[in-house]
């Protein structure tokens, strides 16, 4: 029997992280570790961390997908070089469905407010399909910046903090979805 297409995970991050950074150099490898482990990646497109994902998955020979925004960010022209195909969308809300439709799992690396918004919205969907007895796709938050945050907004919100997994490395990130989608 042939195998399927290879499942496809959406990773969110700064636009604004640098090449000198470490959350770029760790953005990198957490698209070549997500490659190497055969999913594709899907991202914002665009510049930082969205494109060194791209760049390690590319560079791994993996396919990644960018869900772009043109309209909102008229500024930026199409997606960065690492993208193999670009989905415009109309709306930030629209771009944010695109990648999580399309995903079994969803990564957020550090961020500011656009990533928070992503993250928000992926739990959310997580916590829908709970509702709606299906299993809920994993949801995993890298680094510390999270960690008080996702504690914080669950019990504001009487949430379920246990549908956002939150870890300290790009490895760990990719290992928890590997545990919780195969």
């Amino acid at each position: 029997m042939a195998a399927g297409p290879p499942s496809t995970v959406a990773v969110f991050g700064s636009s604004q992280t640098q090449p000198s950074e470490p959350d770029y150099v760790a953005a990198i490898r957490c698209g070549r570790l997500l490659a190497e482990s055969g999913f594709q990646v899907a991202t914002g497109g665009y510049a930082g961390t969205m494109e060194a994902v791209s760049r390690g998955a590319a560079t791994a020979g993996g396919t990644v997908i960018a869900a772009t925004a043109p309209d909102l960010f008229p500024g930026r022209s199409g997606a960065n070089e690492w993208a193999h195909i670009e989905w415009p969308q109309p709306t930030l809300s629209r771009r944010i469905g695109q990648l999580l439709d399309i995903s079994v799992a969803s990564i957020a690396l550090p961020g500011s407010i656009g990533t928070l918004t992503e993250l928000i919205v992926a739990w959310n969907g997580s916590f829908i399909e709970t509702l709606s007895q299906r299993p809920p796709r994993p949801v995993i938050a890298v680094g510390e910046q999270w960690a008080n945050l996702i504690a914080h907004i669950a019990a504001e919100v009487d949430s379920v903090v246990e549908l956002v997994t939150r870890v300290d490395s790009v490895d760990d990130a990719v290992a928890a979805v590997i545990a919780q989608t195969r």
